[in-house]
């Protein structure tokens, strides 16, 4: 069987529903200002889905700058990758920046967060070194994983004896290799929400030789006394090796950086293929992320309100007897039982048709087979009515599903299409 016959015979997970749910669970189109209240279909919905934390991605004042800034630069310069023609003054001190604020010594700025995370782990090991990760990580750790030659070991989340185990076998391993070890996690766990124990895993350095390497997407900007993650929460930054993020969540735009001592990040800006053969970051862009870490400093009361928000909504759900989970972020899930796709399917429709509800739905084989994950992302720009309304809605989606609601096998009619409409015109 050649490749084309092979993709005809098998599109994939994700692509064997795309006819079905194209345009409704798969690429949706959320239209109008980025914040709680988007429309969907032609109809407004409260928007839970989107990683814009701090509202920052229509701050009006960023916004005007970002206008000055577009102007000046346009969104091609400085074209080329930061190796040869993209380097600028931006990015130097953006990097100086995020150091600062991450308390490390040296930091890189990474064009796409997704690309770097693996570009960091393709730099960092070679075939005799072997990889230690949870195996609920992200899909970007996964990848990076992937595009190695050595020899994995994969950990039950935050089940410390089973780190400790791996570990062990990792270090036998790679001593009878003659290479070193790397232990790859999440700070905050993207999908439920959970910290990893990145206290216990610090610990384990008194008896095992490894690098840390702690992604954390959802914790930077979020978490812990300073905003810096999970491991500024636990008061273990200085065993942090290297701190990988996004901006795309605290700071609600694209791009992300890698930050560790100044030798070892001097040595992944050279040899990054996915940053050294790709555009650097547009220097709207950075100039705009070094105007938002600004805004976030010198905001504090941004965190504040978030997690005011986020406990308002957690303590609520809980209160309501939902299952939420063992939650430590912002990062909400509620799980729901089903007992089928079609049921799942029915259930997630009818949160966005009837309740006006949209957010991020996971289904097996994403999480465990019998149930559908809502996960919400609270932000500051939501309400404390926004909050009360979404308890309310799924505390009766729940009931509903108890009784049998969505066991129904006649199909849900979704919202019309309006942008089709306008297309055809």
């Amino acid at each position: 069987m050649n490749i084309l016959d092979r993709i005809e015979n098998n599109p994939g997970a994700l692509g064997q529903w795309s006819k079905q749910a194209y345009g409704y669970f798969m690429f949706p189109k959320l239209e109008g200002e980025v914040g709680p209240r988007m429309t969907f279909r032609g109809k407004e919905v409260l928007n839970w889905g989107m990683n814009n934390y701090f509202g920052l991605a229509n701050n009006p004042e960023i916004r005007k700058q970002e206008m000055e800034w577009v102007a000046q630069y346009g969104l091609s310069h400085p074209m080329g990758s930061r190796l040869m023609t993209g380097n600028t003054f931006l990015h130097e001190e953006l990097e100086d920046k995020i150091a600062d604020f991450v308390k490390m010594e040296d930091a890189f700025v990474l064009n796409s967060f997704y690309q770097g995370m693996i570009s960091v782990i393709d730099s960092l090991c070679g075939r005799n070194d072997t990889i230690v990760y949870n195996s609920e990580a992200h899909s970007s750790i996964h990848d990076g994983i992937k595009s190695q030659l050595t020899r994995r070991f994969a950990y039950h989340k935050n089940d410390i004896e089973s780190i400790e185990a791996q570990l062990k076998k990792a270090s036998e391993t790679a001593q009878e290799l003659g290479g070193g070890v790397l232990l790859v996690t999440e700070g905050v766990i993207g999908v439920t929400g959970e910290f990893s124990p990145l206290d216990k895993i610090a610990a384990l350095k008194e008896k095992y030789d490894f690098m840390l390497v702690v992604e954390d997407a959802h914790g930077f900007g979020t978490v812990g006394p300073n905003g810096i993650g999970v491991a500024d929460h636990f008061g273990v930054m200085d065993k942090v090796d290297l701190l990988v993020a996004t901006f795309g969540k605290a700071l609600s735009v694209s791009g992300g950086f890698v930050a560790g001592s100044e030798t070892v990040i001097n040595y992944l800006r050279y040899n990054m293929r996915s940053q050294t053969f790709s555009e650097a970051l547009p220097s709207a862009i950075t100039a705009s992320a070094i105007a938002r870490l600004d805004y976030l400093e010198k905001h504090p009361e941004l965190r504040k309100n978030l997690w005011e928000i986020t406990h308002a909504l957690q303590k609520g759900l809980r209160k309501a007897g939902l299952d939420i989970g063992n939650t430590e972020s912002p990062v909400t899930p509620v799980y729901l039982s089903v007992d089928n796709m079609m049921e799942a399917i029915h259930t997630m429709m009818h949160m966005r048709e009837a309740f006006g509800i949209f957010c991020v739905n996971l289904i097996y084989p994403y999480i465990a087979q019998g149930k559908v994950m809502v996960r919400l992302i609270p932000t500051t720009l939501h309400t404390m009515k926004d909050v009360e309304y979404t308890i309310e809605s799924l505390k009766a989606i729940s009931e509903n599903a108890k009784n049998g609601m969505y066991k129904d096998t006649t199909p849900i009619q979704p919202t019309s299409k309006k942008d089709e409409t306008q297309e055809e015109d």
